[in-house]
């Protein structure tokens, strides 16, 4: 008797659990063949509200950990990615990459990871400031995190696009809500399953799939989502620039049309400016002698 492989069901990762789409909805996902791969989660507005939730609920002890710890759980992370590179080389594969576009990007990945994880505890140094006043006080400006980031994925270099707008985030210690790429979505079910072995808290990073026309709405008007960062075409980037100003929200994302080269160096922004981009600045006035 031939034996049935035990095909895999991909669910999205959000608040530390694998979740089905609240509505039982699914999209079917064909490779660079058309073969069918599997039936993904298409997500609703509720499944990222939910999300919302369980990141505003990981936030204050994430934010609260240690530069150094953060640190340490992003380079086990890298550990993690360079033990399962040959299931994601097939994930990737699944869009049509070849097998050294595949590893490349793996590979790429896997230096991010490690290049953010060296941030963790440095940043501070170089975003803080002590500020020189003339009057009896000190003065200093140190970063805080902002809350909920929202994150979009684009649809070019799915594994390490995503991993890249999302690192700036929580290096910091904000959480992430993530729309992963549409038309590739298979890298980020096997990030998610990472992710939920790894020694990051649940709820830290949260990755939803579906349909951008569907989420990018309640993304951008959701009044707990502090800030937008990523990829986005002109159509998206008009919905979320127009809910996030009814909103109150900082928004940092990158055109379609710009093309951003993701493997160049640490990816289209220099990683420094997309840790400042997604931080708030507190400063503190003391006076001397008291």
């Amino acid at each position: 008797m031939t034996r049935l492989v035990i095909s895999k069901t991909p669910k999205c990762y959000v608040g530390g659990a694998f979740i089905r789409s609240e509505s039982g909805r699914t999209f079917p996902l064909h490779d660079a063949r058309g073969d069918f791969v599997a039936h993904i989660p298409q997500c609703t507005r509720k499944d990222l509200r939910n999300a919302v939730e369980a990141a505003a609920k990981a936030g204050g002890g994430w934010a609260k950990r240690t530069p150094y710890n953060r640190g340490q759980i992003l380079y086990r992370l890298a550990e993690m990615l360079e033990a399962r590179s040959a299931e994601l080389e097939g994930a990737l594969a699944i869009g049509g990459a070849r097998p050294t576009v595949a590893r490349r990007e793996i590979t790429a990945t896997i230096d991010r990871v490690v290049h953010f994880a060296g941030w963790a505890d440095k940043f501070e140094q170089l975003l803080g400031n002590v500020n020189p006043v003339a009057g009896s006080y000190f003065n200093f400006t140190v970063s805080e995190p902002m809350g909920v980031v929202g994150v979009m994925a684009p649809d070019e270099a799915p594994l390490l696009a995503l991993l890249t707008v999302i690192l700036p985030a929580i290096v910091s210690g904000n959480t992430v809500v993530a729309i992963v790429s549409e038309k590739q979505p298979y890298p980020s079910i096997v990030l998610g399953e990472l992710l939920a072995t790894s020694d990051l808290p649940g709820g830290v990073v949260n990755l939803l799939t579906g349909f951008r026309k569907e989420l990018v709405p309640t993304l951008a008007t959701h009044a707990h989502i502090r800030a937008i960062a990523g990829a986005a075409s002109a159509e998206d980037r008009q919905t979320i620039e127009q809910g996030a100003a009814e909103s109150i929200k900082r928004v940092k994302l990158l055109a379609g049309e710009d093309k951003p080269d993701w493997f160049g160096g640490t990816g289209p922004i220099p990683s420094l400016y997309a840790i400042r981009d997604l931080v708030e600045f507190k400063t503190t006035w003391h006076p001397v002698g008291a």
